[in-house]
């Protein structure tokens, strides 16, 4: 019995992710028509392009089956780490002088792509591939076989955290980070290693801001290697209105230009207050001052019931290799809305990470889309079991 290709597609996870890619595009045009309105066109074009292209591998993901992505994890891992390095040979001294990291491809004065957004997908896959073999070899749940399983996601993290440590890219490495902690969790460690860890990075995190807010230990944070825009940000987070008009410019007006929105925004296309890249990093501020609290809920409404739809799709999984994919990038994504949206009201520093589906921008657009055509496989491999198990019932009923 043959079935067709769109029976087996899980359109309410793609209408969502369709929504939030409308969204996208209106608060980019917003932004752009209102900061460079002679780049209008182009920034549309491309951003349509991007849109494109990761529908399109989104698609051809969505046909990978278990067998494949097994094979291809441990490649698109040694892959990943390769083009990691590039950003650290072929960068823009004037974009590191702008964001302070190196963790964009640029050759002459093309910005290309960068490369730690398609890692996180290649990360996921391998951090699932060996909890699956782990498992396998070691079934005993007991502390032992814990610790040696975080030995082993460890020795996966530490070379790409190295790598974004050479590119002095921390927000990239707090992705990477939520990941980490949420396939462990998933994995089964016991709740005794989880909380000592917690309490432990809770300890460290109240020390350091205990040390930073000295103004002694800041210069000493310094010359333990702390970069100068490292610093900045996180005075700009604790203190944003002491500096207003100078290192926490960006968080001030991003917070004053969501207040601004009101309840419903002031309307289409008017953006009174000058936030820089609100058209990436502080995508939000545009969506809450032209929409207001009713345009920015909506927005989160979406993320939510994105959420909620991966989240059924993976329950009805019996597959425990795309179960784990799926949980390493749901935890992905919900990383990176809060951090982007919590830098946007200020309760979090800044950190670059951009809105999924929303910013501006290509590889973070087309690793994300990639990661939706994981889950939509998932959903595919789910119908097709389903379909298999209707007709063999039928197949013992005829009989």
């Amino acid at each position: 019995m043959k079935h067709a290709i769109n029976k087996r597609i899980d359109f309410a996870l793609i209408i969502p992710v369709i929504l939030l890619l409308v969204v996208g595009f209106v608060s980019i045009y917003i932004a752009t028509f209102n900061d460079y309105p002679n780049k209008v066109i182009q920034v549309m074009l491309q951003q349509g392009a991007w849109v494109i292209i990761g529908l399109t591998l989104a698609f051809v993901v969505m046909l990978f089956n278990t067998e494949f992505l097994w094979k291809i994890s441990p490649y698109l891992y040694l892959l990943g780490l390769g083009l990691m390095v590039l950003p650290l040979l072929f960068y823009s001294p004037l974009l590191v002088e702008s964001t302070g990291a190196k963790n964009w491809i640029t050759i002459g004065n093309t910005t290309l792509f960068q490369p730690s957004e398609f890692m996180k997908i290649a990360y996921i896959l391998i951090l699932a591939e060996s909890a699956l073999w782990f498992h396998g070899r070691y079934p005993e749940q007991i502390i032992k076989n814990d610790l040696k399983l975080l030995a082993v996601f460890s020795v996966l993290t530490l070379p790409v955290l190295v790598l974004l440590g050479l590119q002095k890219d921390l927000g990239t490495a707090m992705v990477f980070l939520a990941i980490f902690v949420g396939m462990s969790f998933l994995s089964g460690i016991s709740w005794k290693i989880v909380l000592s860890v917690f309490l432990i990075s809770m300890m460290s995190l109240v020390i350091f801001l205990l040390v930073f807010l000295w103004e002694p230990g800041r210069e000493f944070l310094y010359h333990m290697g702390m970069d100068t825009y490292q610093i900045n940000r996180i005075s700009a987070w604790l203190k944003p209105f002491d500096f207003a008009t100078s290192i926490a410019y960006q968080q001030t007006q991003g917070m004053l230009s969501i207040g601004s929105g009101g309840v419903f925004g002031k309307g289409f296309g008017v953006v009174e207050l000058s936030v820089p890249v609100r058209e990436s990093d502080m995508i939000f501020t545009v969506i809450a001052e032209d929409f207001g609290f009713f345009g920015a809920a909506v927005t989160l409404a979406l993320y939510l019931l994105l959420i909620y739809r991966m989240i059924i799709i993976t329950l009805e999984s019996n597959n425990q290799f795309y179960t784990y994919i799926s949980a390493g990038f749901i935890m992905m994504i919900l990383f990176h809305i809060f951090e982007n949206i919590g830098a946007a009201i200020g309760i979090l520093p800044l950190t670059g990470i951009p809105l999924p589906f929303i910013s501006q921008g290509g590889s973070s657009l087309i690793s994300n889309l990639i990661g939706v055509g994981l889950v939509l496989s998932m959903a595919y491999q789910n119908q097709i079991h389903r379909e298999e198990a209707r007709e063999k019932r039928y197949s013992r009923l005829v009989d």
